[in-house]
């Protein structure tokens, strides 16, 4: 078989149980994609060696008929999981030639099905940021590019991951959704994003950025495939307190592709000012996909939905503060070079002031204020009063009958590198306005893409399901998916 790299996870498994391909010629099919591919900046820490090993092990536990679902899929990681002995920088300075002597649970349980790993893809510095460009490694670059030759972003913060699935470099990559970095960077690139309910996949040895937003989920090519990843990445884990003890559905099999009476909610209060009459428009033509594949458009209001974006910039910087302080430089990673007479306060400062990027620092001091006393209540208290409110909202949408929310995925399609002004980082912080209600209220969402803007660049729309329903949301997600039959691809440049 040629191309082998483009087929999906359960494509690639079908080929792999009818002895068409091996898990080997699979794996190297994506080493050479990726070996060609230094354009994107998607991949920063290839891992050949331990690929092949992997395939070899995988192409092993084919033969003797033990295969589980990912078995011999070639994935890549986000840069914040922790890889036993592959460095894991979260795309961050201060974490320079740090290796892990641990996995965290989600690889672990890939590894287990006999997923094989090609490698760590780029990120945004410790997940803070919505293009890929706050990164030690450099931007990664969206593989769609039109006509005008301009070098687009792939979204954050999991923009290596999308880049990398959108242009089967992978047959699908880990990724993790704070504030929507898994959503954004799969609506820009035409990629399938699953941020699963708060809880469900285990956040152990994921380097941490706002631990009650933080969760992992797949970027993959398809709906299906999705369901395939977010099975095995998903576990109990006693290791994380905030892992739910609740068994693991067969989520593949909750794709019946019926969605016939099924109540989706269109909220209105994500009709915001200033939306661009292309994304109401694809919302609208969304909403009448759904509705002629039997499912019944409700509207509905979530009155805070309007807080949310200021209440989660006051609560994911004040736990990144937090989070981000054991980075020292006295244990592990970068540490400053000292001069004559410099004590420990001055190790501190010079390694932090050198080790993390200007959105770190940045988000550091706005969290550290929020926190200081005389502001903790004016700011961090409210917030969190406000987060209460908004998931008030959902439970009382859902409490009526709703099944899922349809919203826009972004505010726009993918926007050049560089256009936003660095000095006014509030202008990128808009690109969460869709995406950050639900992870305060820790619900799941999926982006799929439904369509191409008049430029040609790819659009995606969001479902938000019950919490712990992601069986149902990825039902709903592949009726969405059949229905506007999006199969669009970038044109190969790179």
């Amino acid at each position: 078989m040629s191309d082998l790299n483009k087929l999906t996870i359960a494509g690639a498994r079908d080929a792999l149980a009818k002895g068409e391909t091996s898990a080997v010629e699979l794996t190297e099919a994506c080493l050479s994609a990726i070996d060609a591919s230094g354009a994107l900046n998607a991949f920063v820490h290839n891992t050949p060696e331990k690929a092949r090993e992997m395939a070899r092990a995988a192409d092993a536990r084919l033969k003797a008929g033990e295969a589980a679902p990912m078995t011999g899929i070639p994935v890549g990681v986000k840069d914040l999981f922790c890889v036993r002995d592959v460095p894991s920088q979260s795309a961050s300075r201060i974490l320079e030639g740090f290796l892990p002597q641990y996995e965290s649970t989600v690889t672990q349980n890939l590894w287990d099905q006999g997923a094989v790993l090609l490698g760590k893809l780029n990120q945004d510095e410790f997940g803070m940021g919505s293009s890929t460009e706050n990164s030690v490694y450099g931007a990664t670059v969206n593989p769609w590019k039109l006509g005008d030759g301009v070098a687009r972003t792939s979204g954050g913060s999991s923009g290596g991951s999308a880049a990398a699935v959108a242009a089967d470099l992978c047959l699908g990559a880990t990724a993790t959704d704070t504030g929507g970095s898994i959503r954004q960077p799969a609506a820009f690139t035409g990629t399938v994003g699953l941020r699963p309910t708060y809880g469900r996949v285990s956040r152990w040895g994921v380097i941490a950025y706002a631990s009650s937003l933080d969760q992992a989920g797949p970027i993959t090519k398809t709906v299906r495939d999705a369901a395939i990843m977010l099975g095995a990445m998903a576990s109990v884990d006693p290791k994380d307190s905030t892992s739910a003890d609740r068994p693991v559905p067969d989520y593949e099999a909750a794709l019946t592709g019926d969605i016939r009476g099924k109540r989706i909610g269109i909220p209105r209060e994500y009709r915001i000012e200033g939306l661009s009459e292309e994304i109401d428009a694809l919302w609208s033509q969304t909403a009448q996909m759904l509705k002629d594949a039997g499912a019944e458009i409700v509207d509905i209001s979530l009155p805070h939905a309007k807080y949310a974006l200021p209440a989660y910039y006051v609560i994911a910087p004040a736990e990144a503060s937090s989070n981000l302080a054991r980075y020292d430089g006295v244990r592990y990673g970068r540490r400053a070079k000292l001069g004559a007479g410099d004590g420990v306060v001055e190790m501190y400062e010079n390694t932090r002031a050198e080790g993390f990027g200007p959105e770190v620092q940045r988000r550091i001091m706005v969290g550290t204020y929020v926190l200081s006393a005389g502001f903790y209540d004016a700011y961090y208290n409210r917030a969190r009063k406000v987060r209460a409110l908004i998931k008030g909202d959902f439970d009382q949408a859902y409490a009526s009958g709703i099944d899922a929310i349809l919203a826009p995925t972004t505010p726009s399609a993918a926007f050049a590198l560089g256009s936003n002004d660095a000095s006014n980082p509030v202008e990128m912080y808009l690109n969460d306005v869709f995406t950050v209600t639900l992870n305060l209220a820790g619900l799941p969402g999926i982006s799929v893409p439904v369509g191409l803007d008049r430029q040609g660049l790819p659009l995606g729309m969001q479902l938000i399901g019950r919490p712990w329903d992601e069986g149902n949301l990825l039902n709903l997600a592949q009726g969405l998916e059949s229905a506007a039959g999006f199969t669009a691809k970038p044109s190969r440049w790179w």
